[in-house]
């Protein structure tokens, strides 16, 4: 097949969205697809620029600047990022590229003109991606009000669905959300599509754990975004609540909104038990894992729909068991506690969770077989190849 992947992110950023990309291309390329990334680029200072990364064609559109801005000037460039897109598109070598399919991922949810044009262009089926249900989340957490932004928003998020002949969402519990949608659109198909991580070696990381404060402690480490909707006071709670025990260490790595309030709070509140580092190269989080023996996970207690963090695939995969706070009856919770891969706290301030490190520290830790738990899990459901057989399999049916 000829595949078009539409996304807003791509390496070199270091998300986990921008890594999940580059997996699935680079799958899509070993299994025998022609693949073209089509990537917003707001950093670009002309209109396109075409590479060759691992035999997939990376066009990389410029587009206006929507992240590390204020909330209006976002707005205003989600919305004009797909017509950008598609007008520095029509002037690239790329322009009359024909395709078999087109997928695309969300977040964001803007791009359904530039999927609409490509599929009107090839009379191609599409598959959106979609690894979280905003604005939902946003308006469950208090971070916009259900007024006329969230109306506005949840009629772009509506558009996109109704561009996709399949939508892959990441856990079972997230169908329920669509139940209306499929009542009105009996002729859209609604699955699961699990996450996915492609194989990492682990070829060294530039954070020395044993040349920290931190040395000779079993290590909890946070590897991601800190940011609001992850509500990572409740960890910085818990680096306090242990701060008396000199075999427990406290390890966050990122760069985020509350990134520089977080690190402020734990230098003041439980200075000899954490250490923060700014974000790292995605290939050296495999490094950075083996020096490390807990993965924590956080997300917003407000969250109404369910979530299964990238971090969790990166944990797993490293052999990590997870320590995670987390909303009730997120799917996340039944996957954990049926594999014994870790401990879950869904109280919404995470009061339980020195109790539950603790543990984890006698059992999970001691267990010799955790991290083979943890490897199965990941081989099992996370991986890029079952994502593309998969996404294929739904395109030519």
């Amino acid at each position: 097949m000829r595949v078009a992947i539409v996304a807003d992110v791509y390496p070199p950023l270091r998300s986990s969205g921008a890594v999940q990309l580059r997996d699935l291309s680079r799958e899509f390329m070993r299994q025998g697809h022609e693949t073209t990334m089509l990537v917003a680029t707001p950093e670009l200072d002309v209109p396109y620029r075409i590479d060759d990364l691992d035999g997939v064609t990376v066009a990389r559109l410029k587009s206006p600047k929507t992240k590390d801005v204020n909330y209006v000037r976002r707005m205003a460039g989600e919305f004009l990022m797909p017509f950008a897109m598609m007008r520095n598109l029509r002037r690239s070598p790329l322009a009359h590229r024909q395709y078999d399919a087109v997928i695309w991922y969300s977040p964001t949810i803007f791009l359904g003109p530039i999927v609409r044009w490509l599929k009107r262009r090839s009379n191609m089926p599409s598959y959106l991606i979609i690894r979280d249900i905003f604005p939902q989340w946003a308006a469950d957490m208090g971070l916009i009000s259900r007024g006329p932004v969230f109306q506005l928003l949840d009629q772009v998020a509506n558009y996109q669905y109704r561009s996709a002949d399949v939508i892959g969402v990441q856990t079972p519990g997230n169908l329920a959300f669509f139940d209306g949608f499929r009542a009105k659109h009996p002729d859209r198909r609604i699955e699961v599509l699990q996450n996915w991580l492609a194989d990492a070696p682990d070829s060294g990381a530039s954070i020395d754990v044993a040349a920290s404060k931190l040395a000779g402690r079993r290590i909890f480490v946070y590897a991601g975004n800190m940011g609001v909707a992850q509500q990572m006071d409740k960890l910085v709670d818990l680096a306090v609540a242990l701060r008396g025990r000199d075999d427990i260490g406290f390890l966050f790595v990122g760069r985020g909104s509350e990134a520089q309030r977080l690190r402020t709070l734990a230098a003041e509140r439980c200075p000899d038990n954490t250490l923060f580092a700014d974000e790292i190269h995605p290939d050296e989080i495999p490094g950075l894992y083996h020096q490390c023996h807990v993965g924590m996970i956080s997300l917003d207690s407000r969250h109404q729909t369910h979530n299964i963090p990238g971090k969790f695939l990166t944990y797993m995969q490293a052999g990590l068991p997870v320590l995670a706070s987390i909303n009730s009856g997120n799917d996340l919770q039944a996957m954990v506690e049926a594999r014994g891969v870790g401990r879950i706290s869904v109280q919404p301030d995470g009061l339980d969770l020195p109790d539950l490190a603790a543990s984890m520290i006698e059992r999970e830790i001691a267990d010799e077989t955790i991290g083979a738990k943890c490897r199965s899990l990941s081989d099992e459901l996370f991986s890029a190849r079952a994502a593309v057989e998969q996404i294929v399999a739904a395109m030519q049916a």
